[in-house]
């Protein structure tokens, strides 16, 4: 559905530490730096940090947030313990388990240096 997300920063060296580590926890490449943006290319889209290009500074958006599928639990939990280390803040409740209408899902949310809420999410097979 999507081509691409870009979001904003104030710190271009310190998100792209954060989103090297973070997605390189789901088998991303590190990123490529273009002049003020940073991108992570994958074969189903791009994940991209960028210092606003109208020079006001970048806000986080009430309300969004930016999901990236996990292949298993486990992966949930290194996609959380890698923010978390590299200046991320977790954020709502511990990683783990949620049922509902989606089914049963794993996540964990955290928040990035710049306060832009993200979820780990792995979808578990229906029993």
């Amino acid at each position: 559905m999507f081509s691409h997300i870009m979001i904003g920063t104030n710190n271009l060296d310190r998100a792209k530490a954060f989103y090297d580590a973070l997605l390189g926890t789901l088998g991303v490449p590190v990123g490529a730096v273009d002049r003020h943006r940073v991108f992570w290319r994958t074969p189903t889209g791009v994940f991209s940090v960028t210092l606003p290009i109208n020079g006001e500074p970048a806000t986080v958006g009430n309300g969004s947030t930016f999901g990236f599928l996990c292949q298993s639990s486990e992966q949930v939990d290194a996609w959380h313990a890698a923010g978390v280390a590299h200046g991320g803040t977790s954020c709502e409740d511990p990683p783990g388990l949620r049922e509902g209408a989606s089914g049963r899902l794993y996540l964990a949310y955290l928040r990035d240096p710049d306060g832009n809420k993200i979820c780990g999410l792995y979808r578990l097979p229906r029993a």
